[in-house]
């Protein structure tokens, strides 16, 4: 039976061989739900990029630039890190770069596994899927926050071994905590993501609409992967 584990930091990464396995990185607040959303309405294809500068210079080569520190969009980039931005029918077919306080160190950090898959809640049902499909141990990788755990993604960690426990075995204690979380939380996960430090650093900034989005399961049957430096459907 293929295995189950779960990186709950960026920091924490190294400790674990990614070869030949299949990583699923997941930003709950915000970033993989923004790029989920984002192949949702028909972007064609999505780079990753560690600063603030390598993203910039991508506009010249045709790219929508987006951008996010602490929460807040940067001064400068032509999206945040909302996706409700996504859904603008002006990127319909575009090529987006984008760099995230959390989300996209987590890809750059996952380049030695096998395959690098998008996860949220959004596309949970899909993702599952096709982590069955493809048949490899698999490691959730949590972004969590500055290199901090979180409540949000480490949730989502525990909802996907949820779906993934006919055919798959937890082999780690971070796995063992993480599902743990979830059966304790299924029924009222809102509710909890809402006392989560992260979402009380985003209500700040007036956008539970985006929190509330972001808890939804199963809006998009597409699975984002990363090929080469980007990620495409």
């Amino acid at each position: 039976m293929k295995k189950i584990e779960v990186c709950l930091s960026p920091e924490l990464i190294h400790l674990f061989d990614l070869k030949g396995k299949t990583v699923v990185v997941v930003d709950i607040l915000r970033a993989t739900s923004c790029i989920t959303t984002a192949f949702a309405h028909q972007i064609i294809s999505m780079k990753p990029v560690a600063t603030l500068d390598e993203c910039k210079v991508l506009k010249n080569d045709g790219y929508v630039i987006a951008a996010e520190r602490g929460g807040q969009k940067v001064e400068g980039f032509d999206i945040g890190n909302s996706p409700f931005s996504y859904m603008d029918p002006s990127l319909l077919g575009k090529k987006v770069a984008v760099t995230t306080t959390n989300g996209t160190l987590a890809i750059t950090k996952s380049l030695t596994a096998n395959n690098i898959l998008i996860g949220s809640f959004l596309n949970i049902s899909a993702l599952a899927q096709r982590v069955h499909d493809l048949d490899q141990d698999v490691v959730i990788h949590c972004a969590g926050w500055q290199g901090s755990v979180n409540a949000e993604d480490t949730l989502f960690a525990g909802a996907l071994i949820n779906l993934l426990l006919a055919s798959f075995a937890i082999s780690t204690d971070d796995a063992t905590l993480a599902y743990s979380l979830y059966l304790q939380h299924k029924n009222n996960m809102l509710d909890f993501v809402l006392q989560a430090s992260h979402a009380k650093r985003l209500q700040a900034f007036g956008i539970n609409k985006d929190i509330e989005f972001c808890l939804k399961i199963d809006e998009y049957p597409i699975v984002p992967y990363l090929e080469g430096t980007d990620i495409i459907i």
